[in-house]
């Protein structure tokens, strides 16, 4: 009978891959002026379905950590030796973000390169929750995470003010990134949703994610149910006081998304796991990193040749917009988009065709 220490989680893998499949749905709306408002971020403050993603697959990113690393630390493997292909590995997340970032500058003609970006800030997260996980023993973890999450609401509460460009997030990326950053106000003033700063908040997520990854290994799942109605409770409480806000990833942030985090990794385990229920989405969630990667390299490659929006046009507005209105052609193009990627994951897995970064 296979261990608890050893054994794979597929409820974990479906988890990663249906949240893969949800970033592919928000990212690739067939028109970017009619999409519902659930698949939208919040315009600053507030936190929509679409807001929960990112923080759901960087929080899946620890227990997956947790989950790699824990066993060979309990039969002995030095974390020295380990500590060397997590870096090389978050090295090449992060490499993978930019290369696919200077596609984007030329397809797009973007007038400048941005340099943080979604797998920059997974590899840097990854990086450092995997040396937490290989030189920090589970107490000294939770300080930790303590630690980065009011220290970061301090740092945020010092800079004297969460609006949009005035934060100190924005001011620190103006100031060491310049022009390459997401996006300017009129007044030159910089803001990246994936900013430096703002990291130490991300890094927050997938620290938890650690420690529920520990709770599910050693089947603690009420543990899970647990913390994830403190975290919402508290995550709402302190949000009157520091707005939840993914923009700035502000620690109300963290544990309101953390909290809802907990809730679905037990309950995917309850579904998956417990009861064999099926592990949707299992196809994306092993080959995570080549969906989201090369679903964005198909998707500049399609603007590049001036295909994308004939595509769209033609395939579904012209038809679906008198009968429907222009919301659902949208919706029904980034269907299609997450399909033909389903079905590719699908094939690749029948084949065990996985690419490892």
């Amino acid at each position: 009978m296979t261990s608890v220490s050893t054994m794979r989680f597929a409820s974990v893998d479906a988890l990663r891959g249906m949240t893969v499949a949800a970033m592919l749905l928000v990212n690739n709306p067939g028109d970017w002026g009619h999409v519902y408002a659930p698949l939208r971020h919040a315009t600053w403050h507030g936190c929509t379905p679409t807001d929960l993603i990112f923080p759901l697959f960087l929080f899946i990113v620890g227990v997956s950590i947790t989950l790699s690393l824990s066993p060979r630390l309990e039969r002995g493997d030095p974390p020295q030796g380990l500590a060397k292909p997590v870096m090389v590995r978050a090295a090449r997340i992060v490499a993978l973000g930019l290369l696919l970032h200077l596609c984007a500058w030329w397809a797009f003609d973007l007038p400048h390169y941005r340099v943080m970006g979604v797998l920059q800030r997974i590899g840097l997260c990854f990086a450092a929750a995997g040396m937490v996980a290989l030189f920090l023993p589970a107490r000294a973890q939770w300080i930790l995470w303590i630690v980065v999450l009011l220290g970061y609401a301090g740092l945020l509460a010092a800079g004297g003010s969460y609006a949009p460009f005035d934060n100190l997030t924005s001011r620190v990326d103006s100031a060491v990134l310049g022009v390459h950053v997401y996006e300017f106000d009129a007044t030159g003033r910089g803001h990246d949703p994936e900013g430096l700063l703002s990291t130490l908040g991300a890094l927050a997520t997938t620290l938890l994610g650690l420690r529920a990854g520990d709770w599910l290994r050693r089947g603690r799942i009420r543990l899970l149910w647990l913390a994830g109605a403190m975290a919402l409770t508290l995550g709402y409480a302190w949000s009157f006081a520091l707005p939840i806000n993914k923009n700035l990833w502000t620690s109300s942030y963290v544990l309101w998304t953390g909290g809802w985090a907990c809730w679905l990794l037990a309950l995917c385990h309850w579904l998956i796991d417990r009861h064999r229920g099926p592990a949707i989405g299992r196809a994306f969630g092993v080959n995570a990193i080549t969906a989201y990667a090369g679903s964005a390299l198909l998707l500049y490659a399609l603007a590049a040749a001036g295909w994308l929006a004939p595509i769209y046009q033609h395939g579904f507005a012209d038809w679906m917009d008198p009968r429907f209105g222009a919301y659902f052609p949208s919706l029904a193009y980034a269907l299609a988009f997450v399909m033909l990627w389903w079905g590719l994951m699908r094939w690749l897995d029948a084949r065990r065709v996985y690419f490892k970064i």
